[in-house]
């Protein structure tokens, strides 16, 4: 038990409390690893004080320890010596007590818990010795992280705090784990999610692109527990957060598998088929080279129906099987993308099949800076199994560039940006500068490109070029280009055995 009185947590002091841990592990591991330590140990410490919140209140309708010890009084099963309070009296060997303490809870609750705390070298005492692991436990002792003081969505969005911090403190490589949350929340609410529908997020990271999905419907005040929510990750270490990250938000019916999307989807039917899923939304990694496209070229489960991209680019891959996993008749996708697969050359074959699919609503271009810490310009594809009549055999193409704000070097989308967009999209119709309508006949005619520039022109918005093309999205599209081009030429050269200059 902690020691001190419990009492209502505020979001600042929340946070405070969060990142000081992270202090005490500042020059002792890298920042993209606190991940990997902090979350465990607040997941631990809020399992313990809710099961003695529990345990309080069974203890006052039973007035029995023993009856308030019972199973069906507790959400989560702690076994002995596997409690916060008993680490606490530990004084050596500090990691090696918590790693068994952790394993223990896993193996109490298969069905929930299992690989819930990841796979961190709490063992290492060279990374963690014994004093700092003690620190932190003192730490986090400091406060009771009880229900009645810290409800789920309040610790969840401290967790979500926690998050950023770290993608902010660990640079570029935290795009694995942190997609831009306006953005998120813009790509959920074109997607409209209802209630008792299924989600999905095939490179799930920390699971906040799920978990926007359950904020939405409370933000409308409907119901969102009857949500049913999937996920599968890569990183081992990043699964497990995104399970606790789902159990810190309330979510009960949340599934968060670990493993190779491309390589061995975790979601089948019992006869092997790929699982189908309401709503998808998704921010696969860039761009990645290291993937099997051999398996994928006889793929069993039959995602490469437009074609097989090259080794380079797996995102093609990545977007097939979005669109395979969606169900036949309510699925609605949200894609976020880096901008070059609207027209790159050597995926043009597997873009003329998403085309002639007719599964492509809208393609939405946004402005530089909102994939996290890269300049890189990003698209959101929308795709629909089943699009309203009127919009069949047509795509809505948005230029929203210039809708993105920036404040101390972050980009983000303020509610206007979002609501500007959201209306055009609902709305389905052409705006001069801003979004057009184009056929599939129109696309066939540009040779299968999307590229937004094409098709979004306008004749009196400053800075149009000769041609109706905005000198942005001009910029946006050579800066594209160009970088496509660097990675070309790098790959000949690693070819050749070369070094290509910086």
């Amino acid at each position: 038990m902690t020691t001190t009185n419990p009492k209502r947590i505020s979001q600042r002091e929340l946070e405070s409390y969060l990142w000081g841990a992270a202090v005490l592990l500042r020059g002792l591991i890298d920042a993209g690893d606190y991940k990997q330590y902090i979350f465990p140990l607040v997941f631990l410490k809020r399992l313990s004080d809710v099961y003695d919140e529990e345990h309080a209140a069974a203890l006052e309708v039973y007035g029995d320890e023993e009856l308030a010890e019972l199973p069906e009084n507790h959400r989560f099963a702690i076994p002995d010596g596997a409690h916060w309070a008993d680490l606490r009296k530990v004084t050596s060997n500090v990691g090696t007590a918590l790693k068994a303490a952790m394993r223990a809870i896993e193996s109490a609750n298969p069905d929930t818990l299992t690989g819930v705390f990841g796979d961190g070298e709490w063992t290492n005492k060279d990374l963690l010795p014994d004093s700092t692991l003690s620190d932190l436990i003192e730490h986090f002792s400091t406060t009771t992280l009880s229900v009645a003081n810290l409800p789920e969505d309040e610790l969840g969005q401290g967790y979500e705090y926690l998050i950023k911090k770290f993608a902010d403190d660990s640079g570029h490589t935290a795009q694995e784990f942190y997609t831009n949350r306006t953005l998120v929340h813009l790509m959920t609410m074109m997607l409209q999610p209802e209630p008792g529908e299924s989600v999905y997020d095939p490179t799930c990271g920390t699971g906040g692109m799920l978990i926007s999905t359950v904020a939405e419907l409370k933000r409308q005040g409907r119901e969102w527990r009857n949500l049913r929510l999937y996920g599968q990750e890569l990183n081992y270490g990043t699964s497990a957060i995104a399970k606790m990250n789902l159990f810190l938000h309330g979510i009960a019916d949340g599934h968060i598998a670990h493993g190779d999307t491309l390589a061995k989807p975790a979601f089948l039917h019992a006869h092997g088929r790929l699982r189908t899923f309401d709503v998808v939304l998704a921010n696969p990694p860039y761009s990645i080279k290291a993937w099997n496209r051999a398996a994928f070229t006889k793929d069993p489960y039959g995602r490469n129906m437009w074609g097989v991209p090259p080794q380079n680019r797996a995102d093609y891959a990545f977007l097939q099987h979005i669109a395979k996993s969606l169900a036949p008749r309510t699925g609605r996708a949200a894609i976020l993308l880096p901008h070059g697969v609207l027209f790159r050359r050597d995926e043009a074959t597997v873009r003329e099949g998403l085309v002639e699919s007719d599964m492509v609503e809208c393609v939405l271009g946004l402005g530089e800076g909102l994939f996290y810490n890269s300049p890189m310009p990003a698209a959101v594809v929308i795709l629909r199994t089943q699009k309203p009549r009127e919009r069949r055999g047509r795509v809505l193409l948005i230029d929203a560039s210039k809708e993105v704000a920036r404040e101390r070097a972050q980009s983000f989308l303020r509610a206007a940006n979002q609501t500007r967009i959201l209306d055009a999209y609902q709305t389905f119709e052409a705006i001069d500068g801003f979004a057009a309508l184009a056929t599939l006949e129109d696309i066939r005619q540009r040779g299968y490109s999307l590229a937004i520039s094409s098709y979004v022109t306008s004749s009196t918005r400053s800075g149009a070029t000769a041609e109706g093309v905005s000198l942005e999205s001009a910029l946006v599209n050579w800066r594209t280009a160009a970088d496509e081009s660097d990675r070309t030429v790098a790959d000949v050269l690693a070819l050749l055995g070369e070094v290509a200059p910086k």
